[in-house]
């Protein structure tokens, strides 16, 4: 594999045994070839394993946590594997369409960009579309993102001749990923969006975005303690969020 065009994909695990085959065979299926698989097992108490070492080739890895650390903390993992010139991450339920790494990574060539994201599309457990689609802009700064947490975990991807990969070590935190976006956007000027569904987000009843009080105690969380953004300034920007959080779901 070219280290100058490979794309590593880091996808946590834990106890995803139901949808585990389809995310790693949407993977498989990709019309671009160059890329290497890191499934990062967050101590999974189903058969997860199993499901994942029948895959086990050159391209596809697996490992092992040595504690259940959550989400963020099985994404740093990986970044500390990864070894390609782009990063992208994948979670365990959610698919991709065939020609997203072929049509994202010509997208980051094209526009010298150090961190995009994709449309995507909302689908239920069996992996049906609910023909909710989230069209993105253009290009997103920091402000603009404290806004509009567009930018789902699924769709982005990073050039690693661009940034470091403490750039996008994720924090330890609920939300981990809105925080990560804008972590790098405090350093770089835009991500770039390329408006064109080409993830799946597969919408169980079981999983946290799905609780709407959760999910405002968590952004008003990154906004007062991750941000240490004045009360002022958070309800401005919370304000936006919910408007931009209804409006993606309806």
């Amino acid at each position: 594999m070219e280290k100058d065009s490979l794309v590593s994909i880091i996808v946590p695990v834990y106890s995803a045994e139901k949808f585990l085959k389809d995310t790693i065979n949407c993977v498989i299926n990709q019309t671009y070839s160059n890329w290497e698989l890191l499934l990062i097992n967050d101590c999974s108490k189903d058969n997860s394993e199993k499901i994942a070492k029948s895959f086990s080739s050159s391209k596809i890895k697996w490992f092992d946590m040595k504690k259940n650390g959550g989400p963020a903390l099985a994404r740093n993992r990986g970044i500390e594997e990864a070894k390609g010139r782009f990063i992208c991450f994948l979670d365990a339920d959610d698919l991709w369409d065939y020609k997203k790494l072929e049509k994202q990574v010509g997208f980051m060539k094209k526009n010298n960009c150090e961190f995009s994201f994709t449309g995507y599309e909302f689908v239920n457990e069996n992996g049906v579309s609910n023909g909710k689609k989230v069209y993105v802009p253009q290009k997103i700064n920091y402000k603009e993102a404290l806004k509009n947490t567009t930018i789902w975990t699924s769709t982005v991807m990073f050039d690693m001749e661009k940034l470091k990969k403490e750039d996008i070590f994720m924090p330890n935190v609920k939300s981990e990923d809105s925080a990560t976006w804008w972590k790098i956007l405090k350093k770089i000027d835009y991500a770039y969006g390329l408006n064109e569904v080409l993830s799946y987000y597969r919408r169980s009843s079981g999983s946290l975005s799905s609780n709407k009080l959760i999910a405002i105690k968590r952004i008003w969380n990154l906004y007062r303690n991750v941000e240490h953004l004045n009360i002022f300034y958070s309800f401005y920007n919370f304000c936006f969020w919910a408007f931009n959080a209804v409006r993606r779901r309806i």
